[in-house]
């Protein structure tokens, strides 16, 4: 049974209903299809799909299970480490409030849920990040938990697809079935993306999107937007 309570766990995080915000965000897919850049279904996964495999697939994800290692050795210090190299790495002011958002609400909501405060000095040990990134305060949980590290980076990986795509629905705008074609296709992809990921070498990892930045950058000063970034 002990298994199916951390896959339960697993789930909550990546459900989203999770109150951390993270369905406000677009990570400059909004700019994208006001640009014209994606305007389709198929230019959606295209742009999704680089995204995923150059940029959150080799560098978040492998950040995840980098940090689940230290929080389960109790390496405090190497958790600020990777926290603040994390935020350091955010291009542009949306992309850097997003992640200190997300970690802010994440953190706080676990201050309040009886099954992370139970776990002894959990909550002390990710205070001590005056200002953690989401993914420091949402390895945290995973790892506090119990989730192995393989299900929570495909839970993470599989987490950032769905907003994503939710946010192409909206923004593109895609019809339910068309997400739900985009979530079927590129989500078979994760399972590869997050054992490539867990066995990377720190000195590989990379965030170089150029195209993302571009966007995330232009979508700081677009006219109408319904996403905060």
């Amino acid at each position: 049974m002990l298994h199916l309570v951390h896959l339960v766990r697993l789930m909550q995080l990546v459900s989203p209903t999770l109150p951390v915000g993270a369905y406000t965000y677009s990570q400059g897919l909004e700019w994208v299809a006001e640009s014209g850049v994606v305007s389709d279904a198929a230019a959606a996964e295209a742009w999704i799909g680089d995204v995923l495999a150059h940029g959150v697939a080799r560098y978040e994800a492998p950040l995840v299970g980098a940090l689940m290692r230290a929080w389960a050795r109790g390496d405090d210090g190497e958790v600020a480490r990777l926290d603040a190299d994390f935020i350091a790495s955010r291009e542009t002011s949306e992309l850097r409030a997003e992640t200190l958002q997300m970690g802010y609400s994440t953190a706080r909501l676990l201050r309040e849920l009886e099954a992370f405060a139970a776990l002894d000095a959990w909550n002390a040990r990710l205070a001590k990040l005056a200002e953690p990134s989401f993914p420091a305060a949402w390895s945290a949980a995973a790892c506090a938990w119990g989730v192995p590290p393989e299900q929570a980076v495909t839970g993470y990986l599989w987490s950032w697809l769905e907003n994503q795509v939710m946010a192409a629905v909206k923004a593109v705008p895609l019809g339910q079935s068309a997400g739900q074609r985009l979530l079927s296709e590129l989500g078979g992809r994760i399972p590869a993306l997050a054992r490539q990921a867990l066995a990377l070498p720190e000195h590989a990892w990379s965030n170089f999107t150029p195209g993302l930045a571009i966007a995330s950058s232009r979508h700081e000063t677009q006219y109408t937007r319904l996403f905060r970034s």
